[in-house]
């Protein structure tokens, strides 16, 4: 059994739970809101940085951040699931959940910057910066889509988080200009019942 820190709007903590669906084992998670803006004595013990996701695995040290658990729990039914083993296919699995990350790195630093800023000390360049990053990003993944159809792995999940973020805090605005990652969070969600199930409304 585990307990997996996280709070239901994380893209991060969506992650883990699209994959725990994948890999059979959602039921045996149970999750933890976590608040990290506030964040409380156990939590800074179990992740000093005060991040979330943390996996708090039963009888086991807790494990950060959202790479490392995925790994971990790849390697809890067997490995290569989520994974690859083959080296050409993990590099590009691992650099396309580094993309996803990236994204949605860029795009929760644009909400913090409103929300936890006070008006006069936010900065619109930084603001965009990030933005931009988000764009280019988008851009070469459009060029070159995931697909949905094969193995999914932490790169088609990390995707799939990324995208399910910009939908929740950016009004879906990126699907405009990007028919093929939209096509592929279709029939990402429509194979993986997990998507629906953490989705939350704004």
């Amino acid at each position: 059994m585990y307990q997996l820190r996280s709070s239901p709007a994380s893209p991060f903590g969506r992650k883990i739970k699209l994959a725990a669906g994948i890999l059979g084992l959602t039921d045996r998670i149970t999750i933890v809101q976590t608040d990290t803006v506030k964040p409380e004595g156990d939590f800074l013990q179990d992740n000093p940085l005060g991040k979330i996701p943390v996996l708090i695995p039963e009888g086991e040290e807790a494990i950060f951040d959202s790479p490392v658990i995925l790994e971990y729990l790849d390697l809890s039914v067997g490995g290569g699931k989520i994974i690859p083993a083959e080296p050409k296919a993990r590099i590009a699995s691992l650099k396309l959940q580094a993309l996803a990350d990236g994204i949605a790195d860029a795009a929760l630093l644009m909400v913090y910057e409103i929300r936890f800023r006070a008006e006069n000390e936010r900065s619109e360049s930084w603001r965009a910066n990030q933005g931009h990053k988000v764009a280019r990003a988008l851009e070469v993944l459009e060029a070159n889509p995931p697909s949905a159809s094969g193995v999914l792995t932490v790169g088609e999940i990390s995707v799939a988080a990324a995208l399910g973020y910009l939908d929740l805090r950016f009004n879906g605005d990126w699907r405009a200009n990007h028919p093929k990652l939209v096509a592929f969070l279709d029939a990402f969600a429509a194979r993986v019942p997990a998507f629906a199930a953490t989705k939350i409304t704004p």
